[in-house]
């Protein structure tokens, strides 16, 4: 029977407080013994050096520790300069993305896009490092068209990246429509679902909203009606998002990516409930 291989992303926490708290959340979730725990960065690389020390610490702790790298405003010799600190600190996985621009600022860089980042680690380091992607299911808000999008990605695949995280989405089609999609261009690399478990839906409506993924209409309404029940609002999230994980693995997913927000609890029972811990 195909094992289902979870991991797990942080954000690097800002204050001494929050990374004393994230280690005891990070403990938790290695319960679970996820392939690999994950650390985002900065627009910018704004969280360049936090990115780095919560990434070492995880290494150290004993995990598999991926850092996220954005390229946008970054420079070659920056990039390089990031890719040997890495290599130095025995970090074998890389989330590589194009990233945003801080606000007001406005140079691109030296890359435009995430397939020049994975082409230029691949030219850099060969073999070194296992590169994810991001994959954007219900396409990218950005892109003109979902063939656009399509096309993104197959070049991402093309430059030498060895599977891909999407974004998180509530509509199991969109995952399926997507993978059909991508092999229909004859990309094979596995595409690991995104899972986004729900604390509050006020704060997910409005993440979702900034970032294009979809809230089915039928779940908005359900949130809606709970108004500030908060434990309603949990147990109806939690059902919701453990179901779509059931469905996700029944249809041969490769993976569970779960965005934990430095929270353990709601990943922790999902996991429970698909039997997973």
């Amino acid at each position: 029977m195909h094992k289902t291989e979870l991991s797990i992303e942080f954000f690097p926490p800002q204050t001494a407080e929050g990374a004393e708290k994230l280690r005891a959340v990070r403990a938790r979730l290695a319960e679970l013994k996820p392939a690999f725990f994950s650390v985002t960065y900065g627009a910018g690389g704004s969280t360049r050096e936090r990115t780095f020390a919560t990434v070492k610490e995880i290494a150290a702790g004993g995990a598999e520790a991926a850092p996220h790298l954005s390229c946008i405003g970054s420079t070659r010799e920056g990039i390089r300069e990031i890719l040997q600190e890495y290599a130095d600190a025995g970090i074998r996985r890389i989330v590589a993305l194009r990233g945003d621009l801080p606000s007001g600022v406005g140079d691109p860089g030296e890359f435009r896009y995430a397939n020049e980042l994975v082409e230029f680690i691949r030219a850099e380091t060969g073999d070194r490092f296992h590169l994810e992607v991001a994959a954007y299911p219900e396409w990218h808000p950005q892109a003109r068209t979902p063939a656009d999008d399509l096309a993104a990605f197959k070049r991402k695949a093309d430059a030498g990246a060895d599977s891909a995280i999407t974004q998180y989405f509530y509509n199991l089609d969109a995952y399926l429509h997507f993978v059909d999609a991508v092999r229909a261009q004859g990309v094979s690399i596995p595409i690991i679902p995104g899972i986004m478990p729900i604390a509050s839906f006020s704060k997910l409506a409005r993440f979702s909203d900034a970032c294009g993924a979809e809230i089915p209409r039928w779940m908005r309404k359900k949130f809606e009606s709970f108004g500030d029940d908060a434990e309603s609002i949990r147990a109806f999230g939690l059902d919701v998002v453990t179901e779509l994980c059931a469905k996700l693995i029944a249809a041969g997913a490769p993976g569970l990516h779960f965005y934990s927000m430095n929270q353990a609890a709601l990943t922790t029972e999902i996991c429970q409930r698909l039997k997973l811990a």
